[in-house]
This record gives C-alpha cells, structure tokens and sequence, in this order.
C-alpha cells in the first residue's frame, strides 16, 4: 500500500472511531502512526526536491513570511509594507520564488518575505509546498492571508501547517521523556492527567519508547504528547490578516469580524489600514529597546538599539560584534532589569525595554 493509501486509511478508521476512555488508547496509537507516516511522506518529498527549501539569508531584527492561498494579495501587500517590486498580476502562482522585502518601522528593520502561495496538499510537497513550509519553519512571525471572499482557506492553511509540524500561536508542552536502558516506562505528573497512563504508553511504544522517565507539568492530549516524541516541531506567532475589503460589502465584512474578531482588515491594493498592520507587527514580534552607553559617556537615547523580548546580553554582544562575546568582562545596567543603578550584570543577564546598556571588553 503507498504512504498516502495508507495516510488516508488511518485517518478514515480515526474518523469513524468515536472518542472516549475506552477507544483513548487505539486513537493514540493511530494518532501516533500517522503522525509518523506523514513525517515519511515529508522526507520523501524533500529528498526528491533536493533539499529543505529556498536559500534564504534572513536579515534585520526580525523576519515575517507572508503566508496564503495563490492571488490572494501577497506581493500587492509585500509592495505596500516594503516598497519592494514583487510581480503582481491577477492569476495564480505569479510568486514562483522567495521575494525578499524590508519594512523599517519605529527604528527596526523587518524582513517580509513573499513566498509562492500554499496549496492543499503542501506538506507532502504538491506546489512547492515543502519548500515554502521550510522558509516558514525559519520566520519570526506568519502573517496568514486570507481573502475576503475565502474565509475556509484558514482552516486548509492551518492544517497544511500543522501536518508540517508548525505551531502557530502555541508553545511547547511542558513535558519530558527522558529514555533509558532499562525498567519500563514510569510516569510523573504535577497536574491532573487528561490522559490515561496506559494511552500514553500505547504512544510511546508506537515510537519503540519501551524504557523512559516522563514528567507532565501541565494537561495534554495526544496531539501535543506526540509532538514531544517527535521532538521537531516548530512553534511560531501568528496573526490573521483578511484582504481585499476595498471590494466587499458590509455583509461580508460583518462576517469576517464574526468568524475572526482578531483578525486585521485591509486592503493591500489600496493601501487601507496598512499601518495599523505595521503596528500589529512590530508588537507582535515583541521588540524592546536598549540604549548603549559607551564607558564614562553619555548614553545614546536617540537611536536605540531594537532587539527581541528575551535576549541577554550576550545576544546583544553577537549583534555588535562577532567578537565582543570572547572579549566581554562585565557590563552595567541601568533601567527595570537592574536590581540598582549601574549594577554589574554577565552575559545571562535577561534585558527589559528601554535598559541603558554598558559593555566593558577585554583589551
């Protein structure tokens, strides 16, 4: 039987099997097998594309892919956040490359990239959907793009995604499957399990996991327990974006604020809420600014350094220079992540928004 023949059988007997405790263990177990059969049929259809995807080189703070059905308006929107001259033209697969953009907003240069639209079918290569899902797996943010016309694309879009192993708008689960030589499987939980232990091991030996310490920190189900087995899944932001509505009526409209209250409406082609989008963005990729101030001097309050919610100050080392993290002494905080004014910080050291930064280096 091909992978797909079976792909599509596993799913029917999952559809058919009505869910409960007492069905909880068989549905794992087809959970599992399919989740590795598709995981084949990836491998499958990058090995005959000859690689994991487009050679892109990502640049600035940040990097966005735009993320849609073909014609849905991506180049005319690339265009309107970057000025960049991507092909436009009113019919399908126009974008048959990465066409790279750069959007410089409140002092930070954001990469948006245009990529050719996705397809039914993109996780198992149809329209050059492993490689676009690769550039995807690699971006800071998925701007999902939806006509107005077109809501159900979302669904098939998000689908495409999660058979990829991408995430949007989620986290790991905090869980641990530490394996080992001997003794079985034994299970720990801080939480009130949703799932039976006898499910979760039904799982893991579909994956030959005979012999392991689990730790469950929080309630799962078996999607999320197969992701941790995998162990390859990639979690990104997202946000939904619904264009075209220069050419909708209000009831159309009123539909789409209905079906996606957080969803931003615009229109590419007339430029309509195009910097409210801009906004959306950059909070969304959570930047903060960091004032450097050169030793015995003023800090620099006029152009602030733009960096990621998260980062230390060994990220900022990197971003200076490749070789200040080698040379690095100890730096000074001043702002909400010092416990005192000029306090002494190492590379570890978490920064908030708006910290005044002083980097001491090795001579």
């Amino acid at each position: 039987m091909a992978l797909e023949e079976e792909i599509r059988a596993v799913e029917e007997e999952i559809s058919r099997t009505k869910y409960n405790k007492a069905t909880e263990g068989h549905i794992g177990r087809l959970k599992a097998k399919l989740a590795r059969l598709r995981e084949e049929v990836q491998k499958r259809a990058s090995s005959k594309s000859g690689g994991e995807g487009f050679s892109v080189k990502k640049s600035g703070d940040a990097s966005v892919v735009l993320v849609g059905f073909p014609s849905v308006g991506k180049s005319t929107l690339l265009n309107s956040l970057t000025g960049t001259e991507s092909a436009v033209a009113a019919y399908e697969f126009t974008t048959l490359d990465v066409v790279p953009g750069a959007m410089e907003y409140k002092g930070a240069t954001i990469q948006i990239l245009d990529v050719p639209g996705i397809v039914k079918g993109a996780a198992s290569g149809r329209g050059r959907g492993k490689e676009v899902l690769a550039v995807i797996r690699n971006a800071d943010l998925a701007l999902i793009l939806l006509d107005v016309f077109q809501l159900v694309h979302h669904d098939v879009l998000i689908g495409e995604l999660n058979d990829a192993g991408i995430r949007v708008n989620s986290r790991p689960p905090d869980v641990t499957i530490r394996k080992k030589p001997r003794g079985g499987v034994s299970i720990n939980s801080t939480v009130d399990m949703g799932l039976d232990e006898d499910t979760i091991k039904t799982v893991l030996g579909e994956y030959r996991i005979h012999n392991a310490n689990v730790v469950i920190r929080e309630n799962i189900n078996i999607d999320q327990l197969i992701d941790v087995i995998l162990g390859n899944r990639k979690y990104i932001p997202a946000v939904v974006v619904i264009n075209k509505i220069d050419l909708a009526d209000k009831y159309t409209l009123k539909e789409c604020r209905e079906r996606f209250p957080d969803a931003l409406l615009i229109s590419a082609d007339k430029k309509v809420h195009i910097e409210e989008l801009k906004e959306l963005i950059y909070n969304k990729l959570g930047f903060i600014r960091i004032y450097l101030k050169p030793q015995g001097k003023s800090a620099d309050m006029e152009e602030p350094l733009i960096i990621r919610d998260g980062s230390t100050i060994g990220d900022v080392c990197d971003r200076l220079h490749r070789d200040f993290r080698n040379r690095f002494r100890y730096a000074q905080i001043w702002g909400t992540s010092a416990k005192h004014e000029g306090q002494r910080a190492g590379l570890d050291h978490m920064l908030y928004d708006h910290d005044i930064l002083t980097i001491i280096l090795r001579r």
